[in-house]
């Protein structure tokens, strides 16, 4: 290894340090604390090393882990490939709203635009077996934030995740998907497409090293990564024992603010969401709400409320005009219009910004002004 690059030594050193059996991320934060870069950790001796670690964890610091070569070659290809990106705690790019939380991961794998790790982020999250009606929301939201210059981290699961995703992918705030395996891996294999529209036009990240399987105990721990990278979390559907009270429970611990959507009081899948606003979490009916709450402006908006007398005055001879204060549905629209549904979409998104209309279930809208 005495040939490659400075900065490939420095890398192989942090997977040397993620990679040693028995070493987590508090111990080695320990270890990084005491002696400095991961290097400097494999230059103490098995006596430095036991003044912080026991015995039998030291000699493991001083051997090569189990697989290393291989994970070493496998990474740096990986890195070589256009897109991806390894970040350590120690470089300039690691987001530095994941160095606030508890437990920031050692390292993070990214494939795609890696400068959204800095970008004001709203997590969107919920059930994996999401209503209709829950699909809707969590993409009609996550598209209204993503317009507005939000960018919105998930997980990539089935349900309401991947309707987050789909929904930013349309604004310009795009998204994030924080996975449970490695970078190299798309679980579930359903949203393979999906995370190959995340990877070109968003970002995908990952803590596990490459090839990590889908471990239930990894998804869990992904959750903190979703809510730390974010100003808040917006829980749209959740039973009352669901994976996304864990991310809000991160989120509260992480102080950022937690938003739920209310439901029927019938459903399951309103129970969790229920049970958050009961907490203290704060009840959201438009992606409005939450802009407020965060006290978000986008230059999207500012322009908007600088020119909000046009807006309206070419708004009552275009599209507002053919919506009353009864709901209309988003196909009459198109039909009175003209327009595409496309077009039509993105009219409607800047009229419910402007606080002008509201949208309801079922692709129906109605005047608010």
């Amino acid at each position: 290894m005495e040939h490659l690059p400075d900065a490939h030594q420095d890398l192989i050193a942090w997977l040397r340090l993620e990679q040693t059996p028995g070493v987590g991320n508090e111990t080695a934060r320990r270890l990084l604390a005491r002696f400095g870069l991961p290097a400097q950790i494999f230059a103490a001796s098995h006596a430095e090393l036991s003044e912080l670690v026991s015995p039998r964890l030291a000699k493991a610091l001083l051997a090569s882990p189990p697989g290393f070569q291989e994970q070493i070659d496998k990474t740096l290809a990986w890195q070589e490939q256009p897109g991806n990106l390894v970040l350590t705690l120690a470089d300039a790019g690691y987001p530095r709203s994941l160095l606030e939380i508890p437990d920031p991961p050692l390292m993070l794998y990214v494939k795609g635009r890696a400068a959204l790790l800095e970008a004001a982020t709203v997590a969107v999250v919920g059930s994996r077996n999401a209503t209709v009606q829950g699909i809707r929301n969590a993409e009609q939201f996550s598209a209204s934030l993503s317009s507005a210059g939000l960018c919105i981290s998930s997980g990539l699961a089935a349900g309401i995740d991947a309707a987050a995703h789909q929904g930013a992918l349309t604004g310009a705030g795009s998204t994030i998907a924080v996975i449970g395996t490695g970078a190299d891996i798309v679980y579930p294999a359903r949203n393979r497409n999906l995370a190959h529209l995340i990877a070109e036009g968003g970002c995908i990240v990952s803590e596990y090293s490459l090839s990590t399987p889908a471990l239930a105990p990894n998804f869990p721990r992904r959750n903190r990564i979703i809510s730390g990278l974010a100003k808040g979390v917006l829980v749209v559907e959740a039973a009352a024992q669901s994976g996304s009270l864990i991310t809000a429970r991160m989120a509260a611990e992480q102080g950022r603010e937690v938003f739920a959507i209310p439901g029927s009081i019938h459903s399951p899948l309103s129970k969790g969401c229920h049970q958050l606003i009961r907490q203290g979490a704060k009840l959201v009916e438009s992606a409005q709400d939450i802009l407020e709450e965060l006290q978000f402006q986008s230059a999207v908006a500012i322009r908007q409320s600088q020119s909000q007398a046009g807006l309206m005055e070419q708004s009552e001879t275009g599209l507002l005009k053919e919506i009353s204060f009864d709901p209309v549905h988003m196909d009459m629209l198109a039909s009175r219009t003209g327009m595409d549904i496309a077009g039509l979409t993105t009219e409607l998104l800047n009229l419910e910004l402007n606080g002008q209309l509201e949208a309801l279930p079922g692709g129906y809208y109605r005047r608010l002004a």
